[in-house]
């Protein structure tokens, strides 16, 4: 997809303390060889503070820096992987309650970590179709500090954080603007990510915790009886998604100085992403992602505003943001910088 006057015109994180993986294992949450291994130094975590709240926060800092007034605001798109809060209930007027506060439409797009970067695609259709307003409103944010979630064990790949990031996606110029989205699904692999267990009745309202090893386990096992697991490589989709957004960006691989990537553990991240679609961990965010963990669909988003905000990109740099989700769905946009912090 090329995109043609599409802007990130203001971006907003919201980032809880660190808790050492040192802690972690002195506290006994943590095995110190899995630490070693992993190469992560820290994680964010918020005890007490809503994924919606977050959001709140980091929507207040995005929509201030755009400069842009409510009024000229046509949606809002919140994403998450997690559960937000009391069932039946719309954390994405919430969130536009306490920031915008303008009778427009708002609602979640649940595409795990992938979410924030579909929701910008979606914007960037409504804008082109919606003459009467020039800017939406992207949050995503996630709080894994409940009673079913254990951080530090559901997932080999990475440490799950807490935190939020927003967007304000325009007309009208700003930060950043988008030349394209690539996107690429193995929807055979949706049974990668459920395993064993049943879709009914969920597992959250059975009292059953998130556990991605678990699954992992399975089909290991299924695997050793001669049951090929429906299977991919993650790089190959990714690759694929990215060919389509240099394609559609008239750019080269060559042009791209940096790449936003989700927080992994050191192995995961190189084998499974970036060596097999030719990148180097110097050219990515690896020393920012191993200290705040895996924020879900805000994770590249926040690495964005770090990159931007340090001023280790500024105006005419390529940045390609890339992201995975359960499905298994690849997704790449492209941007270009063209203005620098104040």
């Amino acid at each position: 997809m090329k995109f043609d006057d599409v802007y990130l015109s203001g971006l907003g994180t919201f980032v809880p303390d660190l808790v050492t993986t040192e802690q972690a294992v002195q506290s006994g949450w943590y095995d110190s060889d899995v630490r070693e291994a992993s190469g992560l130094e820290s994680v964010a975590i918020s005890d007490s503070l809503s994924a919606p709240e977050m959001a709140v926060l980091a929507a207040k800092e995005a929509i201030r820096r755009s400069g842009i007034a409510a009024e000229e605001f046509g949606a809002l798109f919140h994403s998450s992987a997690y559960h937000q809060g009391p069932d039946g209930w719309s954390p994405a007027h919430y969130i536009l309650t306490n920031t915008l506060n303008t009778p427009i439409t708002a609602m979640e797009i649940k595409q795990g970590c992938q979410g924030l970067l579909s929701s910008l695609a979606i914007s960037a259709h409504r804008l082109a179709c919606d003459s009467r307003k020039s800017a939406i409103l992207l949050t995503a944010a996630d709080n894994y500090s409940t009673p079913l979630v254990d951080r530090w064990t559901t997932s080999r790949l990475s440490i799950f954080g807490d935190g939020a990031a927003s967007a304000v996606v325009s007309r009208t110029g700003g930060i950043a603007k988008l030349l394209s989205i690539g996107t690429r699904s193995a929807p055979a692999m949706e049974a990668l990510h459920r395993g064993n267990e049943p879709i009914f009745p969920p597992a959250v309202t059975v009292g059953k915790g998130l556990d991605y090893e678990a699954r992992v386990k399975f089909w290991m096992e299924e695997w050793a009886k001669g049951n090929t697991p429906p299977m991919e490589h993650p790089g190959e989709v990714l690759q694929s998604a990215l060919d389509e957004a240099l394609e559609d960006a008239g750019i080269a691989a060559s042009d791209i100085k940096r790449v936003c990537h989700p927080s992994a553990t050191l192995d995961a991240l190189r084998d499974q992403f970036l060596d097999p679609i030719g990148f180097s961990l110097d050219s990515g965010i690896w020393e920012h992602t191993r200290k705040v963990g895996h924020i879900s669909a805000a994770d590249v988003f926040i690495g964005l505003e770090h990159l931007w905000s340090t001023r280790q990109v500024g105006p005419g740099d390529k940045v390609m943001l890339f992201t995975g989700s359960p499905g298994f769905e690849a997704g790449v946009a492209i941007l270009e910088i063209v203005a620098e912090p104040a």
